[in-house]
């Protein structure tokens, strides 16, 4: 079972989110739940713990961590990124994302699409990132690279 099927994110330190941010957060932390891939991949020839894990998210020292365990809470791994490659894009998402929740209350349906296919496009590209930076620490799919995107800028909003 290469999955995640609990998910923890480190914010006690954190401003408290806008009702918009904790939204997002709900509804990604839901949606990874119910359906994600999360693989360890083998490395140096060692024994991979195996899944479901538990994912720790945090900001640490200007870099995100994963912290992952087993059920048993057993530590299966632990990576930290920079932040550097996420700094811009997190930015473009949450610039795109208030004219979104702006155009929502006063513009009209066809406006407001345009608004959120370029969202979309943002947070496409933010998921790509994340996926090159797990490249050899875990393998991910489209969605749930998606839906980790979106926890971490609810980290980036109060970092």
């Amino acid at each position: 079972m290469s999955r995640l099927v609990q998910i923890h994110l480190d914010d006690a330190n954190l401003p408290p989110p806008t009702p918009e941010i904790e939204q997002e957060r709900k509804v990604a932390v839901f949606d990874l739940l119910e359906d994600n891939t999360f693989v360890l991949p083998s490395r140096d020839e060692r024994p991979v713990a195996q899944g479901p894990y538990h994912l720790g998210l945090s900001i640490r020292d200007k870099r995100l961590v994963f912290d992952v365990e087993t059920e048993t809470e057993e530590k299966a791994a632990e990576f930290h990124l920079s932040l550097g490659p996420f700094r811009q894009v997190v930015k473009d998402y949450f610039q795109i994302c208030e004219s979104y929740f702006d155009a929502v209350k006063k513009l009209p349906p066809s406006q407001i699409e345009t608004i959120d296919m370029a969202r979309r496009g943002i947070h496409n590209e933010g998921s790509r990132v994340l996926q090159e930076r797990l490249e050899g620490k875990a393998e991910i799919d489209s969605d749930t690279a998606r839906r980790l995107f979106t926890l971490i800028c609810v980290l980036h909003f109060g970092g």
